[in-house]
């Protein structure tokens, strides 16, 4: 897999309410497939990781996302 592109995002976690960040990172595969990585913290405080394979569309509407927009593949 290689490294396309990566970003962290600002968030309040709900629970605790305390300022944490979120990772995302979008790799494409061996055989021309995407996978996006998402992880809610960084270090010890990681709660939830997820691994989404994507289409090539899905892969530039992720890339191309404005600032306001970031996130939106969590839901």
């Amino acid at each position: 897999m290689k490294l396309i592109a990566s970003r962290t995002i600002p968030f309040i976690d709900g629970s605790s309410l305390e300022e944490r960040t979120g990772r995302e990172a979008l790799f494409r595969a061996e055989d021309g497939g995407f996978v996006l990585y998402l992880s809610d913290g960084d270090g010890l405080a990681v709660t939830d990781e997820r691994l989404i394979v994507l289409k090539p569309r899905d892969a530039l509407i992720w890339i191309n996302e404005s600032p306001e927009a970031c996130g939106s593949f969590w839901q």
